[in-house]
């Protein structure tokens, strides 16, 4: 074989083996066993903490409330959950609007491998599409209508509602963070 023909033959090679690869590396990069070594799971969370550190209330009405905060060294998340019935989650919705509007998910969305919130128990909320609308919420966001030049970043919060049932509805909030500048409970310990 030529020294071109083998040059030919194995760049074709490459050609095929690279978008593969590519694909491979791509879809697995949300894997729980890809997440960061050093993840890990603080324990002591409790859901007043978190709706504390995130700067959302707890409804007093929250039933099944559970939180949870990962360290890593690439950032931190923080997650809680709770159920309400319709007419309260509606009045909890209408008390922290999203950052633009509503968003619905769409059916042909990939679907996100489980992680945060499997740790609790439950599916991921971007796996489900009935019943769904999320979006980002600035809580204690300053008003910058009168100054063009705010800089001011404020800690904004993924919200999920899903209306599983005709009369309740679980509300989802994940928040990311710095890694390490989050001070945890005193309660609370790396897992």
């Amino acid at each position: 074989m030529t020294p071109r023909r083998t040059l030919l033959t194995t760049l074709a090679a490459l050609a095929l083996t690279i978008p593969a690869l590519a694909t491979t590396l791509w879809a697995t990069s949300d894997a729980p066993e890809t997440q960061a070594a050093d993840a890990h799971w603080a324990e002591g969370i409790t859901p007043q903490w978190m709706s504390t550190h995130m700067g959302l209330e707890l409804p007093k009405t929250a039933g099944s409330p559970q939180a949870a905060y990962e360290t890593t060294s690439r950032f931190d998340t923080g997650l809680l959950t709770f159920t309400l019935t319709r007419a309260e989650a509606e009045k909890f919705l209408a008390k922290y609007p999203p950052a633009g509007k509503w968003l619905t998910p769409s059916p042909s969305l990939p679907s996100k491998a489980p992680h945060d919130f499997a740790h609790l128990g439950l599916p991921e909320p971007e796996t489900l599409t009935t019943g769904m609308r999320y979006g980002d919420v600035c809580p204690g966001a300053p008003d910058t209508t009168d100054d063009p030049y705010a800089t001011s970043d404020p800690q904004c919060v993924n919200l999920y509602a899903h209306a599983y049932t005709p009369t309740h509805t679980r509300i989802y909030l994940r928040a990311h963070y710095e890694p390490g500048i989050s001070p945890l409970p005193e309660t609370a310990s790396p897992a």
